[in-house]
């Protein structure tokens, strides 16, 4: 069907040339939006608009509908702004141009109409059209129906389509903007420069992910796309740009699920004469002012679970966490033995026979916390071992000053105060390189350059990196974090 509709289509395209007619003409400019024309008149009554009939306007925008009745009809148009009704009768119209509307307009095209605004009997604003044009042909057929899961990676791969007719995906990307140019103000007022670093790494740094390679073939060198900007922002804090943030594309070439994508966007930012514990507080400032901004409370509804990003958030310690949220017994904290067994009884596979007591732990959280921590929820004091860019704590080094916050069960940011000891960061990253060299593919390499950086100084500095696209998530009611991505990776059909 959708292929013999196409096909009459195209003939009406090849009708339009022979007659001297541009199904694709340009240099068309409507005079107002839709969202304008209600903005003027909205507030008109029937009664007003036969008083006082206002003068030519023109819209432009894809018919959505078409309704005719004998020699007259209404037409639902759609601009970038929302919905606007036409009417169309051959008494107001050119013998021509009603021609051109009964032969050539059809659902899907793009028009523009010229004429007068009045309220119809049943009191919807409406165009009265005196003239018309067709703007650009549709040759393909829009689905009459686009909801249900199984058309869910149809909409995926065909955003196009899926932003034409479904309003309420038009809608989360729109407030996608917003929340993203939100945290923008919320830094700049905080006298954050924003700035661009490098997407192709040398040595890739900032995470412990698995990178992309590329090759350049100019220079003959393996390059990486960027896992994260961390080390490239601290060298700009040892430049003395003390507070500094960047909204990146970030890309690790690990799995796909409701929760990940291989390129992701994330906001990092650091703040020198800071600490983590700093950060907290400008973490509940910043989401508690983004929710405000563009949700209008701080109370979000999510999957029919009210999430409120009211401060102050919930804190645990790791420890505290395990213990009181995930009812994890004494002994495992502090028993490998006991850790080992405990992980294993509850599916969780070790991913070396040697890993130690943070690793462990740290899976163990993953796997009886994580989906526990509903509302904000910030946990602190994460084992040394597992944060190789993360400063010590000086009363208890098997620690750092550290925190990622959880909410709805999923990681929404990471954040320490930073790492600024030469000799300290030097150790870490060969302990990394050792665990790449035992076949670790996510562990860090050693990057000589970013040590020479902080062998000039780093002062003391806290740094945090948040998810956009798990945040977006969470403030438009989206299950997936591909339905907050305009074009998510999929797999080749």
């Amino acid at each position: 069907m959708a292929d013999q509709y196409t096909e009459q289509r195209k003939l009406k395209v090849k009708e339009l040339r022979e007659k001297g007619m541009n199904p694709y003409p340009n240099g068309i400019t409507p005079s107002h939006t839709a969202a304008k024309l209600h903005e003027l008149y909205d507030s008109k009554t029937r009664e007003d608009f036969e008083a006082n009939k206002t003068g030519d306007h023109s819209v432009a925008g894809r018919i959505m509908a078409i309704r005719l009745f004998g020699k007259a009809g209404f037409i639902k148009i759609q601009d970038r702004t929302g919905p606007m009704q036409i009417f169309v009768e051959k008494a107001s119209l050119s013998e021509a141009d009603y021609e051109h509307f009964k032969n050539f307009m059809e659902v899907g095209d793009i028009c523009w109409f010229s004429g007068y605004v009045f309220r119809t009997k049943t009191n919807e604003l409406t165009i009265h059209a005196t003239t018309l044009k067709l703007v650009t042909k549709a040759v393909n057929l829009l689905p009459e129906k686009w909801h249900g899961l199984t058309d869910v990676e149809q909409r995926y791969r065909q955003r196009y389509v899926d932003l034409i007719v479904n309003p309420k995906v038009r809608e989360t990307f729109i407030k996608r903007s917003q929340i993203v140019r939100s945290i923008r103000d919320f830094f700049v007022a905080r006298e954050f420069l924003e700035v661009e670093t490098p997407m192709m790494h040398q040595i890739p740094g900032g995470a412990t992910a698995k990178p992309f390679v590329t090759h350049h073939n100019t220079l003959d060198m393996d390059l990486y796309l960027r896992v994260a900007p961390e080390l490239y922002l601290k060298r700009l804090v040892v430049g003395g740009i003390e507070r500094v943030f960047e909204i990146n594309r970030n890309f690790r070439n690990e799995g796909i699920s409701i929760q990940h994508n291989p390129e992701f966007t994330m906001l990092e930012f650091y703040m020198a004469y800071a600490t983590y514990e700093d950060l907290i507080k400008l973490t509940e400032e910043l989401l508690g002012s983004v929710a405000k901004t563009v949700c209008g409370s701080a109370k979000v509804m999510y999957q029919e679970t009210e999430l409120n990003f009211e401060a102050p958030f919930a804190r645990y310690t790791m420890k505290e966490s395990l213990l009181k949220v995930g009812n994890v017994p004494p002994e495992v904290l502090t028993d490998r033995n006991a850790a080992v067994k405990f992980a294993e009884s509850h599916g969780v596979k070790l991913k070396k026979a040697d890993e130690g007591m943070g690793p462990i732990m740290e899976e163990i959280f993953e796997m009886v916390v994580e989906k526990k921590l509903i509302q904000p929820t910030f946990i602190t004091e994460y084992p040394t071992e597992i944060s190789p860019l993360s400063r010590r704590n000086e009363k208890n080094p098997d620690v750092v000053d550290r925190f990622e916050l959880f909410c709805f069960g999923r990681e929404i940011a990471n954040a320490f105060s930073e790492l600024n000891d030469p000799e300290d960061q030097a150790g870490r990253f060969k302990a990394q390189a050792a665990l790449k060299a035992k076949g670790d593919d996510e562990a860090m390499y050693y990057d000589e350059d970013y040590i020479n950086a902080l062998e000039y100084g780093m002062p003391p500095t806290a740094g945090e990196g948040i998810g956009i696209d798990r945040l977006v998530m969470l403030l438009t009611d989206s299950p997936s974090i591909r339905d907050v991505i305009l074009f998510p990776q999929l797999r080749k059909l």
